[in-house]
């Protein structure tokens, strides 16, 4: 007889896992394996917006690529439902779900300054805040939200509006490549020359076309000083005050 394993769960219908298999793949992993038996699974794998309250089946806190692949191939053997948590701010929701098995890439959040070539590596879980934090040593910024505490990679794959986007255009648009898990557990470097089809997906069409690790934007000159104001006029003026200001912020 097959030993199998079935994860607690708020539904029913729950499709049964080998044990074998399951533990085969724990043992495999670097990242620590979460479960709902385990004491700290309601604060992991809660997420920002409280509003949502999904159950995964299993949750990974990947410690690196390795992590991520093995997850991929687990979940597509065993027909799990995947979901991948970046940052976890996530106000859709759709960083966790029900019965499944949510790859949570919050632990990965290294950032690489290189401030010759300004050039910024970024790891799939790492916040905003994060990048700040290291870029700013260099008077560098990447163009990315108006939150700090919002994930790089939810907002790069959804376009990225924020602060700088007026100057250095959206986040996307400051993207030079990215280091993606396929369905297929490969993991593939997509750029305008590589891969190109699958850069140009990712650019805007959010996490679905796999579990990106590593992004590697342009860092631009900013700060340390900035400045910010209110500014009101009639609008009357509208016609010569907004091109006065246009030319100003560029």
């Amino acid at each position: 007889m097959v030993a199998t394993i079935h994860i607690q769960s708020n539904s029913d219908g729950l499709v049964p896992i080998d044990t074998d298999a399951f533990e085969q793949f724990k043992q495999g992993l670097r990242g620590p394996v979460v479960t709902p038996e385990d004491p700290n699974y309601d604060e992991v794998r809660q997420l920002f917006n409280r509003m949502s309250d999904k159950r995964p089946r299993v949750i990974v806190r990947c410690s690196g690529a390795a992590d991520v692949i093995d997850c991929v191939n687990f979940a597509r053997e065993h027909s799990l439902l995947v979901a991948v948590r970046g940052g976890g701010h996530n106000v859709a929701g759709n960083a966790s779900c029900d019965d499944g098995l949510m790859i949570d890439l919050s632990l990965m959040t290294g950032v690489q300054i290189d401030p010759d070539s300004r050039i910024a590596l970024v790891s799939g879980g790492a916040t905003w805040a994060d990048v700040d934090r290291e870029a700013q040593a260099f008077g560098l910024a990447v163009s990315g939200g108006v939150v700090s505490m919002t994930g790089v990679a939810g907002l790069t794959l959804g376009g990225g509006l924020g602060w700088l986007s007026g100057k250095y255009g959206m986040s996307i648009d400051n993207l030079k490549s990215v280091q993606i898990v396929t369905a297929d557990g490969k993991l593939r470097r997509a750029s305008k020359t590589e891969n190109s089809d699958l850069f140009w997906a990712v650019r805007g069409g959010g996490g679905n076309f796999g579990v990106v690790t590593t992004f590697e934007f342009e860092a631009k000159p900013v700060g340390p000083m900035v400045y910010a104001s209110i500014t009101m006029y009639p609008v009357e003026e509208a016609r010569e005050i907004l091109p006065q200001w246009r030319d100003f912020m560029l």
